[in-house]
């Protein structure tokens, strides 16, 4: 059987396209996604539908959410902070698979922030 090999974009509405272009490159890293391809660094991956009633993304009419990886989940907590992101973490979201953050982009949407565990 043929399969994919990986997410190849993420695609969603927003307000002010520009603006969140801006933010995601400016605190995030990410390079101008409006003008070029983003070549993401290889590693884990998750694909996990969630029941329609979690409120895992917290509000009720949010049907997704992003996750991005990072190497050093203390220093991204970090730097957000310093930019005056609010960043929100959780005991329980810490899990075996690693570390996790919260963040909300300018439109609101949760950014989910994931250090995976070492393996091993």
């Amino acid at each position: 059987m043929e399969k994919v090999t990986g997410i190849g974009g993420v695609f969603f509405r927003a307000r002010d396209p520009a603006a969140l272009t801006e933010w995601y490159k400016t605190h995030l890293g990410i390079d101008d996604i409006s003008l070029s391809v983003w070549q993401q660094e290889a590693g884990p991956t998750v694909f996990m539908p969630f029941p329609q009633a979690t409120d895992y993304f917290d509000r009720p009419e949010q049907q997704w959410m992003v996750n991005f990886r990072v190497a050093d989940l203390d220093a991204m907590i970090a730097q957000l902070e310093g930019a005056g992101i609010a960043v929100e973490t959780r005991a329980e979201w810490d899990s075996g698979i690693g570390r996790f953050a919260r963040i909300r982009d300018p439109e609101g949407n949760p950014i989910e922030l994931w250090e995976p565990a070492a393996p091993g």
